[in-house]
């Protein structure tokens, strides 16, 4: 998908806005929507969206687990593990 082909202005985007949301939710494509010549929006599905909400929360949690095994915070699994079993040996 080229770029260009997605940036509409935003009075196109008014004038044919059933067609544009039934467009991108049958393509997944993103809508570039410029206003006064500049980019000022991005509309796109919301099933798309939601996996991109997904897809940066596990990138955050990666980051923060290397942020945590670089300041020795972290377990190996084995030992995990060990202490998995200790709690519900414990416990019963």
């Amino acid at each position: 998908m080229k770029l260009s082909d997605s940036i509409k202005p935003i009075s196109q985007v008014k004038a044919r806005m059933s067609e544009v949301v039934e467009d991108i939710t049958k393509t997944h494509k993103k809508v570039i929507i410029t206003h006064n010549g500049e980019a000022c929006a991005v509309l796109q599905d919301i099933e798309s969206y939601e996996e991109m909400q997904e897809n940066l929360a596990m990138l955050k949690m990666l980051a923060i687990s290397g942020k945590s095994i670089v300041e020795g915070k972290a377990k190996s699994l084995n030992e995990s593990f060990k202490q998995i079993r200790r709690r519900v040996r414990d416990a019963d």
